[in-house]
């Protein structure tokens, strides 16, 4: 099964959420009201990497999309 790379630019991240509220499986706010991958597809260190399975592929892409910044990627992981 197919997995996906995802990242956010968290730095340029305008604190919209609607990549939370369209994609809560992948996205969530953090503290700091930026846009983080959930806990449980991150990768290392930073919340803002993660790898997701191919059923949320469609979700994810979808909320980087609609995300007003432009800010979140989405691409198939090189296995």
């Amino acid at each position: 099964m197919a997995k996906y790379k995802v990242w956010i630019e968290n730095e340029k991240c305008i604190s919209d959420a609607v990549c939370a509220h369209l994609c809560p499986d992948v996205f969530e706010m953090n503290e700091e009201y930026k846009a983080v991958i959930v806990p449980q597809y991150r990768t290392g260190d930073n919340p803002a990497e993660g790898v997701i399975p191919e059923e949320l592929k469609d979700c994810a892409e979808q909320a980087a999309a609609a995300c007003p910044v432009q800010i979140i990627h989405v691409e198939p992981l090189q296995e």
